[in-house]
């Protein structure tokens, strides 16, 4: 099929108060090509896509559509031109079947004088695109027990069954196993052979490279600018968008190992985990690897009492503690940085300096009153030394890029004087960049004696910042591997459940 130039974005600018999020950024996107857009968590790349979605109008600047240009923008003038967007957080809504979703606000009537929706015919068109996919999902079952891959798909049905001409896919992966991830990425292959245009923003730069044919780069909300994949390494990529080298992808930093902080031994939880036993001491980052469903997510919450127990015992610099509720675990000096941190480690329309000092708001306490004026100064505080982008603490957590929520997680629980942090997927759905500060602040803990667990499915990660690693596999742990000992193979051989579990 001859390519075009399908979307033209011209000199885009967009300010919001005290901020401009976007300055004179310009790429183009041909039609059947998938463009890989990449940057830094807050570059401007959600804004540039809101843009095109009608979300927020641009400040100055043009976007053109198959040669014409785009006037009083709207998410619906947007959707009638024939551009799609599936966001990290899905949007479909739960207790309606597929097809319904499928066909959610084009739906068709049998007979529309009277308003019945050809139920039959939905279901059957739906089943169609679907399998013109190589999809195995039935149309008629509520979209809500799919898991999150099959709902992703089911949005890029949405957008097929629409004759969408671009898609827009927004870290589609980040919440993906491996198989899944494999799976949308061949869909993504198949959309281009159809003449579709995509645009993949994924901070998963191996992805971007497999997948794009061109590649835009945004940094500090300006354009970088638009190379041929062939000719850009994951290292020029990485390059562009920090506007430096960086020569060591995981700054490890080795600290002085001291007494044991957690130990914890036997802690089982009936067809969750079984007989967990391990310890960390002050200045150590223990590693838990493992595949998607191992178990490494659900031992930290029956650790930190998010979950109930059935037996175990946990130590804390080897006094035996009680922890039933999480309340329990903060008393005891745990912090526990879940992976969900939209859902579970934020209120995001909350400010910043509500989300750093909700785990203390005691110390804060005078009487029956809140010193809010140190909350503040502490919050502030934080702000500086984490180094959190944003114009002051009043702003919203919800409205922060992904690595500053994550830096106001972190700061919530620094706040917290806890010594031992647990954090599962710390870098989750964050740029190359942010991740490196994440990095340096889990080295600033482990320096001032904390002690860090870090669950990571990143297996590189778990490698180049551990200083031991665990791996589970089906709710067990499987082996300990430490130095010398720890290689990719050994790790995904233990993953996979083909080691003799230790001690058996």
């Amino acid at each position: 099929m001859e390519e075009h130039t399908l979307l033209q974005v011209m000199k885009v600018t967009k300010t919001f108060p005290g901020v401009t999020a976007l300055k004179a950024v310009s790429f183009d996107v041909r039609s059947g090509e998938v463009h890989g857009l990449c940057g830094e968590n807050g570059a401007g790349k959600s804004t540039i896509i809101k843009v095109i979605t009608g979300a927020h109008p641009p400040s100055e600047g043009e976007v053109f559509f198959n040669g014409q240009k785009m006037e009083n923008i709207t998410p619906h003038y947007s959707m009638s031109l024939g551009i799609a967007c599936i966001y990290q957080e899905l949007n479909l809504v739960p207790h309606m079947t597929v097809a319904e979703n499928i066909y959610l606000g084009r739906e068709v009537l049998k007979q529309k004088t009277i308003g019945l929706l050809d139920r039959e015919g939905m279901k059957k068109e739906s089943r169609r695109v679907l399998q013109s996919l190589g999809l195995d999902i039935d149309p008629a079952i509520n979209v809500g027990i799919l898991g999150v891959g099959k709902q992703q798909m089911v949005e890029i049905a949405r957008a097929v069954r629409a004759e969408a001409k671009l898609i827009i896919m927004d870290e589609p992966t980040s919440s993906l196993s491996a198989h899944e991830a494999h799976e949308l990425l061949e869909i993504v292959k198949y959309l281009r052979e159809k003449g579709v245009a995509v645009i993949y923003i994924s901070h998963r730069l191996d992805e971007v490279k497999e997948i794009s044919d061109r590649v835009t780069i945004l940094r500090d909300g300006q354009s970088v600018g638009t190379f041929e994949n062939k000719n850009l390494s994951i290292d020029d990529m990485v390059k562009y968008m920090v506007g430096r080298d960086i020569t060591q992808k995981y700054p490890k930093v080795k600290a002085p190992i001291g007494k044991e902080m957690l130990r914890v031994e036997g802690l089982t939880r009936k067809g969750v985990v079984e007989n967990i036993s391990f310890a960390v001491h002050a200045g150590e980052v223990l590693g838990f690897a493992g595949l998607i469903g191992a178990g490494r997510t659900e031992a930290a919450r029956a650790l930190t009492g998010a979950d109930p127990i059935d037996g175990g015992e946990i130590f804390v610099e080897g006094k035996s503690v009680q922890i039933k509720t999480p309340r329990d675990s903060i008393k005891a000096g745990i912090a526990f940085l879940t992976e969900d941190r939209k859902g579970q480690g934020l209120i995001l329309i909350q400010n910043i300096e509500f989300n750093s000092t909700l785990v203390n708001l005691g110390y804060y306490k005078k009487y029956v009153l809140l010193n809010l004026r140190n909350a503040k100064k502490d919050a502030e505080r934080m702000v500086k030394e984490l180094r959190i982008i944003a114009p002051g603490v009043s702003m919203p957590a919800g409205n922060l890029s992904g690595g500053n929520q994550q830096k106001v997680v972190i700061a919530k629980w620094m706040l917290s004087k806890a010594r031992i942090f647990i954090f599962d997927e710390p870098t989750r759905g964050i740029d190359v960049g942010a991740k490196i500060e994440v990095y340096n602040l889990i080295n600033a803990l482990v320096k001032e004696g904390a002690a860090v667990i870090m669950i990571s499915s990143e297996m590189d990660e778990c490698m180049g910042m551990s200083d031991r690693i665990i791996v589970m596999h089906e709710g067990k742990i499987i082996t300990e591997l430490e130095g010398g000992d720890v290689t990719q193979e050994k790790i995904m051989y233990a993953a996979s459940g083909l080691m003799v579990t230790e001690g058996a």
